[in-house]
Protein backbone atom coordinates (compact mmCIF):
# COMPACT_ATOMS: atom_id res chain seq x y z
CA UNK A 1 0.00 0.00 0.00
CA UNK A 2 2.02 3.36 -1.07
CA UNK A 3 1.88 6.21 1.12
CA UNK A 4 -0.92 8.30 -0.69
CA UNK A 5 -3.54 5.63 0.61
CA UNK A 6 -3.73 6.66 3.68
CA UNK A 7 -3.65 10.14 3.87
CA UNK A 8 -2.34 11.36 6.95
CA UNK A 9 -5.15 13.32 8.32
CA UNK A 10 -7.34 10.05 8.68
CA UNK A 11 -4.52 8.73 11.48
CA UNK A 12 -5.77 9.02 14.53
CA UNK A 13 -4.17 11.18 17.49
CA UNK A 14 -2.61 9.11 20.84
CA UNK A 15 -3.98 9.40 23.85
CA UNK A 16 -1.49 11.87 25.20
CA UNK A 17 -1.98 14.11 21.89
CA UNK A 18 -6.04 13.83 22.76
CA UNK A 19 -5.25 15.20 25.97
CA UNK A 20 -2.80 17.97 25.52
CA UNK A 21 -5.35 19.36 22.69
CA UNK A 22 -8.03 19.46 25.18
CA UNK A 23 -6.43 20.70 27.87
CA UNK A 24 -5.57 23.99 26.09
CA UNK A 25 -3.80 26.47 28.55
CA UNK A 26 -4.53 24.26 31.57
CA UNK A 27 -2.38 22.60 33.62
CA UNK A 28 -2.99 18.98 35.50
CA UNK A 29 -2.99 19.74 38.97
CA UNK A 30 -1.88 16.58 41.44
CA UNK A 31 -3.28 16.35 44.77
CA UNK A 32 -3.77 14.31 48.22
CA UNK A 33 -1.74 13.05 51.41
CA UNK A 34 2.15 13.28 51.58
CA UNK A 35 3.31 9.95 50.29
CA UNK A 36 0.75 9.16 47.57
CA UNK A 37 3.47 9.86 44.75
CA UNK A 38 2.60 12.73 43.47
CA UNK A 39 5.87 13.95 42.28
CA UNK A 40 6.45 10.32 41.30
CA UNK A 41 3.16 9.43 39.41
CA UNK A 42 3.45 13.16 37.93
CA UNK A 43 6.93 13.73 36.49
CA UNK A 44 6.18 10.49 34.70
CA UNK A 45 2.58 11.69 33.55
CA UNK A 46 4.48 14.84 32.27
CA UNK A 47 7.36 13.04 30.26
CA UNK A 48 4.04 11.24 28.36
CA UNK A 49 2.15 14.64 27.78
CA UNK A 50 5.74 16.12 27.11
CA UNK A 51 4.82 19.14 29.52
CA UNK A 52 7.11 20.34 32.13
CA UNK A 53 6.52 18.87 35.57
CA UNK A 54 6.64 21.32 38.28
CA UNK A 55 6.75 20.21 42.35
CA UNK A 56 5.05 22.68 44.35
CA UNK A 57 7.49 22.07 47.53
CA UNK A 58 10.23 22.13 45.53
CA UNK A 59 9.42 26.07 44.24
CA UNK A 60 8.69 26.95 47.62
CA UNK A 61 11.83 26.24 49.08
CA UNK A 62 13.68 27.98 46.28
CA UNK A 63 11.26 31.19 46.22
CA UNK A 64 12.04 30.93 50.22
CA UNK A 65 15.75 29.70 50.54
CA UNK A 66 14.93 27.50 52.82
CA UNK A 67 13.74 24.08 53.18
CA UNK A 68 10.16 23.57 53.89
CA UNK A 69 10.58 22.11 57.66
CA UNK A 70 13.15 25.61 58.20
CA UNK A 71 10.03 27.71 56.88
CA UNK A 72 7.70 25.71 59.29
CA UNK A 73 10.36 26.44 62.30
CA UNK A 74 11.05 29.72 61.80
CA UNK A 75 7.93 30.98 60.53
CA UNK A 76 5.00 28.67 61.29
CA UNK A 77 2.59 26.68 59.17
CA UNK A 78 0.27 30.21 58.43
CA UNK A 79 3.63 31.70 56.99
CA UNK A 80 4.58 28.69 54.90
CA UNK A 81 0.29 28.22 53.61
CA UNK A 82 0.43 31.75 52.39
CA UNK A 83 3.97 31.34 50.58
CA UNK A 84 2.60 27.71 49.14
CA UNK A 85 -0.66 30.09 48.01
CA UNK A 86 1.53 32.76 45.82
CA UNK A 87 3.60 29.89 44.43
CA UNK A 88 0.51 27.60 43.06
CA UNK A 89 -0.79 30.77 41.67
CA UNK A 90 2.72 32.14 39.77
CA UNK A 91 2.72 28.31 38.28
CA UNK A 92 -0.79 27.93 37.14
CA UNK A 93 -0.41 31.51 35.38
CA UNK A 94 2.26 30.14 33.64
CA UNK A 95 1.31 28.24 31.38
CA UNK A 96 0.43 24.13 30.91
CA UNK A 97 2.38 22.39 33.20
CA UNK A 98 2.03 18.89 35.53
CA UNK A 99 1.51 20.38 39.25
CA UNK A 100 2.41 18.55 42.18
CA UNK A 101 1.07 20.32 45.26
CA UNK A 102 1.07 19.67 48.69
CA UNK A 103 -1.02 17.60 51.07
CA UNK A 104 -2.54 21.08 52.34
CA UNK A 105 -2.27 23.19 49.43
CA UNK A 106 -6.22 22.07 48.09
CA UNK A 107 -7.61 22.94 51.65
CA UNK A 108 -6.89 26.38 51.13
CA UNK A 109 -10.81 27.40 49.33
CA UNK A 110 -8.74 30.19 47.50
CA UNK A 111 -6.03 27.41 45.52
CA UNK A 112 -9.19 25.02 44.70
CA UNK A 113 -10.36 28.14 43.16
CA UNK A 114 -7.73 28.81 41.01
CA UNK A 115 -7.11 25.23 40.50
CA UNK A 116 -10.22 24.43 39.24
CA UNK A 117 -10.28 27.78 36.77
CA UNK A 118 -7.33 26.91 35.48
CA UNK A 119 -6.70 23.26 35.68
CA UNK A 120 -7.66 19.65 35.85
CA UNK A 121 -7.27 18.28 39.14
CA UNK A 122 -6.45 14.73 40.02
CA UNK A 123 -6.84 13.06 43.59
CA UNK A 124 -4.20 10.79 44.31
CA UNK A 125 -6.01 8.60 47.30
CA UNK A 126 -3.64 6.78 49.35
CA UNK A 127 -4.74 4.52 52.50
CA UNK A 128 -3.04 5.37 55.63
CA UNK A 129 -1.13 2.00 55.97
CA UNK A 130 0.41 2.92 52.37
CA UNK A 131 0.88 6.65 53.70
CA UNK A 132 2.60 5.16 56.89
CA UNK A 133 4.89 2.81 54.84
CA UNK A 134 5.90 5.49 52.46
CA UNK A 135 6.84 8.31 54.67
CA UNK A 136 7.83 6.76 58.22
CA UNK A 137 11.51 7.08 57.40
CA UNK A 138 11.68 10.13 56.15
CA UNK A 139 12.39 13.37 58.33
CA UNK A 140 11.20 16.16 55.92
CA UNK A 141 7.38 16.00 56.88
CA UNK A 142 7.29 19.00 59.51
CA UNK A 143 3.65 17.83 60.65
CA UNK A 144 4.53 14.36 61.52
CA UNK A 145 7.58 15.00 63.88
CA UNK A 146 5.62 14.36 66.75
CA UNK A 147 5.00 11.24 69.25
CA UNK A 148 2.72 9.39 67.61
CA UNK A 149 2.90 10.22 63.49
CA UNK A 150 0.38 7.32 62.52
CA UNK A 151 -2.56 9.48 64.62
CA UNK A 152 -1.69 12.41 62.96
CA UNK A 153 -2.16 10.66 59.72
CA UNK A 154 -5.50 9.37 60.23
CA UNK A 155 -6.45 12.80 61.45
CA UNK A 156 -5.42 14.44 58.23
CA UNK A 157 -7.19 11.74 56.59
CA UNK A 158 -10.65 12.45 57.82
CA UNK A 159 -10.22 16.21 58.12
CA UNK A 160 -8.67 16.52 54.03
CA UNK A 161 -10.73 13.63 52.27
CA UNK A 162 -13.66 15.40 51.92
CA UNK A 163 -12.13 17.95 49.87
CA UNK A 164 -10.21 16.32 48.59
CA UNK A 165 -12.94 14.26 47.36
CA UNK A 166 -14.16 17.77 45.09
CA UNK A 167 -11.07 17.29 42.74
CA UNK A 168 -11.93 16.49 39.21
CA UNK A 169 -11.02 12.75 38.89
CA UNK A 170 -9.64 10.02 41.83
CA UNK A 171 -7.43 7.81 41.60
CA UNK A 172 -6.27 4.77 43.89
CA UNK A 173 -2.19 5.50 44.76
CA UNK A 174 -1.56 1.64 45.97
CA UNK A 175 1.50 -0.30 45.65
CA UNK A 176 1.70 -1.56 41.82
CA UNK A 177 4.43 -0.52 39.53
CA UNK A 178 4.05 3.85 38.71
CA UNK A 179 3.43 2.94 35.15
CA UNK A 180 -0.20 1.62 35.67
CA UNK A 181 -1.16 4.54 38.22
CA UNK A 182 0.02 6.72 35.55
CA UNK A 183 -1.87 4.43 32.77
CA UNK A 184 -5.14 5.15 34.82
CA UNK A 185 -4.66 9.19 35.36
CA UNK A 186 -4.37 9.28 31.62
CA UNK A 187 -6.85 6.95 30.63
CA UNK A 188 -9.31 9.16 33.53
CA UNK A 189 -8.12 12.35 31.67
CA UNK A 190 -9.08 11.59 27.98
CA UNK A 191 -12.51 10.13 29.06
CA UNK A 192 -12.74 13.38 31.34
CA UNK A 193 -11.66 16.15 28.85
CA UNK A 194 -12.77 13.89 25.19
CA UNK A 195 -15.53 12.18 26.20
CA UNK A 196 -14.59 9.03 25.14
CA UNK A 197 -12.44 6.05 26.29
CA UNK A 198 -10.94 3.88 24.24
CA UNK A 199 -12.60 0.28 23.73
CA UNK A 200 -9.23 -1.48 24.79
CA UNK A 201 -9.14 -0.07 28.26
CA UNK A 202 -11.82 -0.51 30.38
CA UNK A 203 -12.58 1.31 33.90
CA UNK A 204 -10.19 0.05 36.06
CA UNK A 205 -10.93 -0.39 39.45
CA UNK A 206 -8.63 2.18 41.04
CA UNK A 207 -10.20 4.77 38.76
CA UNK A 208 -13.28 7.27 39.26
CA UNK A 209 -13.97 10.04 36.88
CA UNK A 210 -16.66 11.40 38.95
CA UNK A 211 -15.61 14.55 41.33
Amino acid sequence: MSDAAVPASTTHPTLEADITAALGPRSIVLVGMMGAGKSSIGRRMAARLKLPFTDADTEIETAADMTIPEIFETHGEPYFRDGEARVIARILDSGPVVLATGGGAFMREETRNRIRDRAISIWLKADSDIIMRRVRRRADRPLLQNADPEATVNRLLSEREPVYRRADLTIASRDVPHDRIVDECLAALHAHLCGVRPASEPPSDGMNTTS
